[in-house]
């Protein structure tokens, strides 16, 4: 994996193609530069706003070259150093210079006026940005950012010895399909006191991250943290009560189906009681789903499956494939999770996961595929900030490729293995709306609570959990795992309230699946063109461009929870 090595996506127009972008020194002068610059004509602001975006597109590509080798090999030092040099470098020193950039932009807009139809949305954000902009944040914010990369750091160190051999927490999670209900719980304990050894860390790390945020958000002028970052995630179409509309919803429509499936698992599977180790086998009593024997077959697999759906997804797969832009095998030190990461100069994107051999691998890969496929297809925006869609939108993106592209998964399953794998993924998606609104719904309790204690913490948590159906497995003598189980859900550490998004989207690929079984033809034409728009226009446009309502009241999650649970019926 060579990703200097990439070419950029256009020949650069202002930034000297020697230049280190790591030399904090030099990348604050290019932005003085464009600060100092004299603009006296509309063409003239045009040709400074996309000298910009060619800075902030190159700068932003080399933080991600070295967050992306830091990830995949946090135990190497120098990767972890040159990211960390990074963050408390360059990004601190960036950040003030910046913020002028941004009131330079306003004072000129006024000077000269742009087509407000396109540059409507850029303006509304780099108000935003200049309303939340505060000099004393920055130390702050690069604080954050370290402690985020030593929650990574702690979370990449986690192995166990199993089976005489050292293996990855990710690498155990196979053993959670095995019809060995001994080998199970053995697996699953085992990997639960590996995480519970760190608890106090992890506490540690989350105080640290807590207490900074809400300082963060009252020197910015925000009370409330939760309101300040839904100014930064740049949430202009709904609001927190929204979410909590969405958390009742749940909890009313969802929460009972979802009670319904593991009632019908335990009665399968002939226990009294389902705990945390029976959530994952088969309830049939069947051998674990093994869609692949290793990365290269997963890979060829999905490039089979994209080319069969889309001859476009097809070439950009292959690309991929063919310049390095995949990381998928689990392996020790590497970081957990899975991610796609827009390599925002080249304009190419990277997939980042941990595979071990199981059905969730396949879903994974075709969920980041979504992401990249997203990147292609805004790739031509002259803007950077108009490649990048409102996250609600971006995991549209991702999910309904899982649903679209899951229609083709015979490349990986004969017809009894794939119907399998269908209701796994049904009964995926009806507990992930839930989980959503339980992670969601915690966070709004914790940044509601400023001044919770941790055992307060600790209860809340237990509460919020049961309430969206964490009561239906049977937490007998293991109520100190069960307490700190939120420990598992990075975004909780690294980006704070990005979670409710999954629930949002979920509900806009279930919108585009439906779709898709209307007029295959007229969905993926809908979903392309979505995706093509990038960020140009507000999230309510660009749902409604891909064919699909951005709702998520009773109104719209009611029919596709119906329509869910006779799909569910269908293999149960």
């Amino acid at each position: 994996m060579n990703l200097n090595n990439l070419k950029h996506y256009q020949k650069r127009a202002f930034v000297p193609e020697s230049v280190d972008l790591t030399d904090a020194v030099k990348v604050v002068d290019l932005y003085k530069q464009l600060e100092k610059r004299s603009i006296s004509s509309v063409e003239g602001l045009k040709q400074w706003i996309a000298d910009r975006s060619e800075l902030d597109a190159a700068l932003s590509e080399t933080g991600s070259i070295l967050y992306i080798r830091m990830t995949c090999q946090t135990d190497d030092p120098k990767t972890s150093r040159e990211y960390t040099r990074f963050v408390q470098t360059v990004m601190p020193a960036v950040r003030p210079v910046s913020d002028l950039l941004n009131h330079k932009y306003l004072r000129e807009r006024g000077s000269f006026p742009l087509d407000d139809g396109y540059y409507q949305i850029y303006d509304r954000s780099v108000r935003t940005d200049v309303e939340l902009f505060s000099d004393k944040n920055v130390p702050l914010q690069t604080k954050v950012d370290l402690l985020s990369q030593e929650y990574q750091t702690l979370c990449g160190a986690m192995t166990v010895m199993f089976e005489d051999k050292e293996q990855t927490l990710p690498q155990m999670s196979k053993y959670l399909l095995q019809t060995d209900r001994s080998l199970r719980e053995q697996a699953w304990r085992a990997t639960s006191q590996r995480r519970i050894k760190d608890k106090d860390q992890f506490e540690q790390i989350f105080d640290q991250m807590f207490a900074l945020r809400n300082t963060i958000a009252q020197n910015a002028g925000y009370s409330s943290f939760m309101d300040y970052q839904f100014k930064v995630y740049h949430r202009f179409d709904y609001t927190p009560r929204d979410c909590q509309e969405y958390h009742k919803t749940i909890e009313k429509l969802v929460v009972p189906l979802n009670k319904r499936i593991l009632s019908k698992r335990q009665d399968q599977l002939r226990l009294k009681s389902l705990r945390p180790w029976d959530t994952m086998v088969d309830p049939m009593g069947k051998k674990p789903l093994a869609p692949f024997k290793d990365v290269q077959q997963l890979v060829q697999g999905a490039y089979t499956i994209f080319n069969k759906l889309d001859k476009d997804f097809g070439i950009q797969f292959k690309e991929m494939m063919d310049r390095g832009l995949l990381d998928l095998a689990s392996r020790p030190g590497k970081a957990p999770g899975g991610y796609q990461n827009t390599l925002n100069e080249s304009r190419k994107p990277f997939i980042f996961m941990n595979a071990v051999g199981i059905d969730d691998d396949v879903r994974t890969l075709l969920h980041e595929a979504g992401h990249a496929f997203h990147a292609w297809a805004s790739a031509h925006e002259p803007l950077l900030d108009y490649r990048h869609a409102p996250m609600e939108f971006c995991e549209v993106a991702s999910m309904s490729m899982e649903l679209i592209a899951g229609e083709y998964l015979s490349e990986f399953y004969a017809p009894p293995d794939l119907n399998r794998s269908s209701r796994e993924h049904i009964e995926g998606i009806i507990q992930t709306l839930a989980w959503v609104a339980n992670i969601d719904a915690f966070q709004h309790w914790l940044y509601s609570h400023p001044r919770h204690t941790s055992e307060e913490r600790r209860s809340a948590w237990i509460s919020i959990y049961e309430q969206f159906g964490g009561n239906f497995i049977d937490w007998s003598d293991l109520k100190d795992i069960k307490s700190y189980l939120w420990h598992r859900q990075l975004h909780i550490f690294e980006v704070p309230f990005y979670y409710i998004e999954y629930g949002i989207a979920q509900l806009g690929a279930l919108q585009v699946w439906l779709n898709l079984r209307r007029d295959p033809l007229k969905a993926l034409k809908d979903y392309k063109y979505g995706l093509s728009l990038g960020g140009s226009r507000p999230v309510v446009e660009l749902f409604n461009a891909a064919g699909i309502s951005f709702d998520f009241s009773e109104k719209i999650i009611k029919p596709l929870v119906e329509a869910l649970e006779l799909e569910w019926e269908k293999f149960a």
